[in-house]
């Protein structure tokens, strides 16, 4: 599957790659996990020249740099920027020191769009993310200032990330009963190494037609490849900082590298190609700091797992729920109605079932 085989994000007409690239290293970070401008335009054009057309950042990254950077790439091509996806977030504060900096109130939403469009040189948004939830602020001046700026078409789309699923769920409700914009996708945490989004998030999406767009999708670059148990990490900045995987996590770091050689591809490759058979349309956010690391993961779409190394991956992985999650899903309550059929399967005989043989 090439990048230009494009998928509609969630219940929408908005045609993207089935990878999306994240631009979070792009730019100098104090933290070290950044990258120079020079490769971050190298990685940008090369993902661009295979077909993807969906970049995503937040106005925070590398302090405003990322945004930065992207607005000078396509300034110098300005054909090319109403070919892509642009995607940016807000909820941070960059002005230390003012209340209205951040955040999802109607005031600190519209400047932190004005920085954002202006870091980017561009007068839209394809999609605009929360980045995380306002605690402050009521969910309905949130949305309703998002419907009125798709309205004014300085955005396109909305999504929400890192948000709880009864927020969400709220949101949406409101936004279908009165005829604001809807969210089209959740952008998530979500990998073989982090699965507790299947519990609330996952099944809400699925049921909504919001697209999943995880981040993370290797987990800190655990699922790359880079890690073995006992070896040192090479090629990692974040290594430093992070720490390591645990014990549970390396099971699961070995059974995706043992396929990895069954199909003489990357770890990351099979990581991200899990994820593609995630129910529900899935766009991981890949992200890279050399062009290297962008190949790698880009293998993610020529692979196909067959389905005994899916169940392999989705027993080693299981998570753990909260309740009721595991009531529902993993425990499958045993209904009583006489013998009768109840969704297709006879009352009194259902087995308890791994969280990952769930199918929502």
């Amino acid at each position: 599957m090439p990048l230009d085989s494009y998928v509609t994000l969630g219940r929408s007409g908005l045609r993207v790659s089935p990878f999306a690239l994240g631009a979070m290293t792009f730019g100098e970070d104090p933290g070290g996990a950044g990258t120079t401008v020079e490769e971050s335009e190298r990685i940008l054009a090369a993902y661009l020249d295979r077909g993807g057309n969906f970049i995503d950042t937040a106005n925070f990254y590398t302090n405003g740099h990322s945004e930065r950077i992207l607005g000078d790439f396509f300034a110098r091509s300005p054909g090319r920027r109403h070919r892509v996806v642009l995607a940016s977030k807000f909820f941070t504060n960059l002005f230390p020191g003012d209340p209205n900096g951040g955040g999802a109130g109607r005031s600190s939403i519209i400047a932190q769009l004005h920085e954002t469009l202006r870091r980017m040189q561009t007068d839209y948004l394809d999609v605009y993310w929360l980045h995380n939830w306002d605690r402050q602020t009521p969910i309905e001046e949130t949305m309703r200032t998002l419907d009125d700026l798709v309205r004014a078409g300085t955005i396109r789309y909305i999504g929400f990330s890192n948000t709880p699923a009864w927020v969400t769920a709220q949101a949406q409700t409101m936004a279908l009963l009165r005829s604001w914009t809807p969210l089209i996708a959740l952008q998530v945490e979500y990998s073989l190494l982090t699965r507790t989004v299947e519990g609330e998030l996952a099944p809400l999406a699925l049921d909504q037609g919001m697209a999943l767009v995880p981040w993370s999708p290797l987990k800190n670059g655990f699922l790359s490849g880079k890690y073995r148990r006992g070896a040192d990490v090479v090629d990692s900045a974040r290594a430093t900082y992070v720490g390591g995987p645990s014990e549970n996590e390396y099971v699961v770091i070995e059974t995706v590298a043992d396929i990895a050689h069954e199909l003489e591809t990357p770890s990351a490759a099979v990581a991200l190609a899990w994820l593609r058979e995630r129910p529900g349309t899935v766009v991981p956010i890949i992200g890279a700091r050399r062009l290297a690391h962008l190949e790698s993961n880009l293998a993610g779409l020529d692979i196909e797992l067959r389905d005994d190394q899916l169940k392999r991956l989705n027993e080693v992985s299981a998570p753990t729920l909260n309740y009721p999650s595991d009531l529902n899903g993993v425990m499958r309550t045993t209904l009583q109605f006489a013998g009768t059929t109840v969704d297709g399967e006879p009352s009194g005989v259902y087995p308890p079932l791994l969280a990952s043989e769930v199918r929502y």
